[in-house]
């Protein structure tokens, strides 16, 4: 893999690539090596060249959002890293329906929506992640999914444009057809509903003030770090065996939530993991239940 080649070649049309940029920087948790090449493309034939230039210069691909749901080893990520965040933003009404771009945060779309008097989705509106991360993991909160208002979700390959519908992505529980696919989400139409704008905005509050309440909001994290496993919640789980407080290095178990993996203080990326494994064989020992990371893991070992 000669990097200087694919430097060059990506930013023949990209005006924003950058050589080993440190992904601590790019991810809620605040911690993990470099990337190789980061590229953040403006538009969608932007992004069509980071996927013609990986695949004709044969190089490692990996896209991302926000990071909100993130974790970078220390030695980092090999190849291109593309970034769909600030740079790809933007959303566009017609009546009751939205089309957004995939790096448009889910807040500003619920803000977007509720000063047009459009609501339904007002429990996307504290979660920091963007939208096109939200579709490909069917993001969700207080009983509601984002699958539920999706029309039509768009995907870009190195030879076009592929729309899929909503009967089409698969959705279910924190996953979709894209959750284990190099498919590239480049933007998504949801249908919403009409509602009176205060409602929506009380509505926002409550749910936000909520998290505020509950939620270690004041110290770096990914968010419910495990998926709700069956029959009961991986918080209330982990708090019965014991676990709030429990620290490997700087990475600890919030005490004020214990679904949450909290970096306390200059936790790297593998006490973060150390201690996932550990509340993992903890909690199996202490009721026999497997639980399931719901943040990735990337970079090399």
């Amino acid at each position: 893999m000669n990097l200087d080649e694919v430097f060059g070649t990506l930013s023949e049309k990209i005006k924003e690539v950058r050589r080993d940029e440190c992904m601590a920087a790019h991810t809620s948790f605040k911690a993990g090596g470099p990337a190789d090449i980061m590229a953040l493309p403006a538009s969608a034939d932007e992004v069509r060249h980071v996927l013609i230039t990986a695949r004709q210069l044969d190089v490692p691909l990996f896209v991302m959002g926000r990071g909100t749901n993130l974790l970078v080893t220390s030695k980092g990520i090999r190849g291109i890293v593309m970034k769909l965040a600030d740079n790809f933003s933007g959303v566009e009404f017609d009546g009751t329906c939205v089309t957004a771009k995939s790096g448009t945060p889910l807040a500003v779309l619920v803000r977007e929506a509720m000063a047009r008097s459009l609501g339904g989705a007002e429990f996307l509106g504290g979660i920091p992640g963007t939208l096109g991360g939200a579709v490909c993991m069917n993001a969700g909160a207080y009983g509601g999914e984002i699958g539920d208002f999706v029309e039509e979700v768009y995907i870009a390959t190195w030879a076009g444009e592929v729309t899929l519908n909503q009967s089409e992505m698969n959705f279910g529980y924190r996953h979709s057809i894209l959750s284990n696919t190099p498919l590239v989400v480049t933007g998504a139409r949801l249908k919403l509903v009409s509602c009176c704008r205060d409602d929506s905005k009380d509505k926002l509050c409550c749910l936000n003030e909520k998290r505020r309440t509950k939620q270690p909001l004041e110290y770096p994290s990914a968010g419910s770090t495990f998926k709700r496993p069956e029959g009961g919640y991986a918080g209330a789980m982990i708090e019965q065996a014991g676990l709030k407080g429990l620290s490997v290095g700087g990475a600890a178990v919030s005490e004020k939530h214990a679904g949450f993996v909290i970096n306390a203080g200059g936790a790297t990326p593998e006490d973060i993991i150390a201690l996932i494994e550990k509340v993992q064989q903890r909690v199996f020992e202490h009721c026999g239940v497997k639980l399931e990371p719901e943040v990735k893991i990337v970079g090399e070992r």
